[in-house]
């Protein structure tokens, strides 16, 4: 499924925080949203995902937004008391009637996702008691029990160390690559979002500041201008890889 937004804007609280965004997503695409803290990377998401009211035209298809469009919030909730698989039934919310419960299909769907996830031994746990990256995943199987072709990250690997990243990302990757999902993430570190994304939409101050492939948006002085802060961005064993760049006295002892 395509999405199209035009002239995307946002105000809170009578600031302007995102204004005149152009946003399009293929088909099984993954798109990363980068940025310093404050560009805007969250509320074009939620923006997107309905949470805040928004100017501008957003074209994703027909049916309502909440059976096309997963948001993977960057501090989910995780609910006490609730088990791993009524957690992830959560996800089937958008597709229940009024008043009607889960059905048979409702928790096979959940099961197979909790399977994909590698989640079957914590399935009956509380999700509370999962470690970062288990209820990252847990987070995950939840966006796709949804059974949206568009799935929202916000900064999804924020609070995990580098293996459990890396385990999160490969994940979602691998899915999209399946199911043909896909993805719009707000991501921080910008080694991993040249990794996995095919684009990156870089923003400033709610603004977008350049659009296209990992090599021709992480160019030095754009980055450098944008975080405020000297970067080079080096080849390494094929990858990309953004670091401060390296002054007279960078590497030196003190005396």
């Amino acid at each position: 499924m395509r999405l199209q937004a035009t002239g995307l804007g946002v105000r809170l609280r009578r600031a302007e925080v995102l204004r005149g965004i152009d946003l399009h997503l293929e088909a099984g695409e993954w798109l990363g949203v980068i940025g310093p803290n404050g560009a805007g990377k969250s509320t074009l998401l939620k923006a997107l995902a309905g949470v805040l009211r928004h100017t501008g035209s957003l074209v994703i298809g027909s049916g309502s937004r909440a059976t096309q469009i997963a948001l993977m919030p960057q501090t989910p909730l995780l609910p006490e008391g609730m088990s791993v698989v009524e957690y992830v039934l959560l996800g089937r919310t958008a597709h229940l009637g009024w008043l009607r419960g889960e059905t048979r299909r409702d928790r096979r769907i959940a099961a197979e996702v909790i399977g994909r996830l590698r989640l079957e031994e914590f399935a009956d746990r509380p999700v509370t008691s999962l470690s970062g990256g288990e209820a990252q995943r847990a987070v995950v199987a939840r966006a796709l029990a949804q059974q949206t072709q568009i799935l929202l990250l916000d900064e999804p690997t924020s609070a995990l160390d580098l293996g459990h990243q890396a385990e999160v990302l490969s994940v979602v990757d691998e899915l999209r690559r399946q199911d043909g999902i896909s993805v719009i993430a707000a991501m921080h570190d910008l080694g991993s979002a040249a990794r996995y994304a095919d684009r990156l939409q870089l923003l400033a101050a709610g603004s977008t500041e350049a659009v296209g492939n990992p090599t021709q948006v992480l160019e030095p002085d754009v980055l450098s201008r944008v975080y405020r802060t000297p970067l080079d961005v080096h080849q390494l064993d094929g990858e990309l890889v953004v670091l401060p760049r390296r002054t007279a006295t960078t590497g030196r002892n003190n005396p």
